[in-house]
């Protein structure tokens, strides 16, 4: 994704200052107007921290450690995070879809509902943050008190699988005894990605707080 990013940056007439790894220090993010943050769970709001107390903005497509955003609020009064469990513009208006038909259906108990996601082997996150996004949005609108990689009564189920040279690809299935409806997204590539990335770079200048993508996007 970084040398990805990159690319699409300077197609689009911005510098890059620093290409960093996991542990980032403040002397890394000096002369930086905003911060990519794509590495790793382990690190991701580590790195965050520093550059928002720097006062450096931040743009983090890293997922798995959402349940510590909260901490952030204090050092985001300074500078803006925006964050996504995907910056691919299709993705986010698969998300405003998915929030759509859940509320369609959520009257409608003839229907079950499931989710499948294949991503590239090197994805650790099992299941994916863009799947569990699409699985909040529905609990959120119908009688589900979660959701599952197993079978549990009650719970949306989550089918992951990882593939060698997948960008991504979701589904939301609603199943009834009668017809099937599927909302699906294919990634091509991770070029999608980038240009989120760096449209959510473009609009965090200038702003404080915490903000999820999709907020900026619409």
């Amino acid at each position: 994704m970084g040398r990805i990013i990159e690319k699409i940056a300077l197609e689009r007439n911005h510098n890059i200052v620093a290409r960093l790894e996991k542990g980032w220090s403040p002397e890394n993010l000096k002369n930086a107007d905003v911060a990519i943050e794509f590495t790793q769970p382990d690190s991701a709001f580590s790195n965050i921290h520093k550059a928002l107390k720097y006062g450096i903005p931040v743009v983090s497509g890293t997922t798995g450690w959402y349940d510590r955003i909260s901490d952030l609020e204090e050092v985001s009064k300074t500078a803006g995070l925006v964050y996504a469990s995907n910056f691919s513009l299709g993705v986010n208006i698969l998300f405003e879809i998915n929030k759509i038909s859940a509320q369609l259906l959520a009257d409608h108990e003839d229907y079950n509902v499931n989710i499948h996601e294949t991503h590239h082997t090197e994805k650790k996150d099992i299941p994916s943050g863009t799947a569990i996004t699409l699985a909040e949005s529905i609990i959120e609108r119908n009688k589900l008190s979660g959701w599952t990689l197993t079978e549990e009564v009650g719970k949306l189920p989550i089918k992951s699988y990882r593939k060698i040279d997948i960008p991504g690809n979701h589904t939301i299935t609603y199943q009834s005894g009668v017809d099937e409806i599927s909302i699906s997204h294919t990634a091509f590539n991770r070029e999608g990605f980038a240009v989120g990335a760096l449209i959510a770079s473009e609009k965090i200048i200038g702003k404080i707080g915490i903000h999820k993508f999709n907020s900026l996007l619409f």
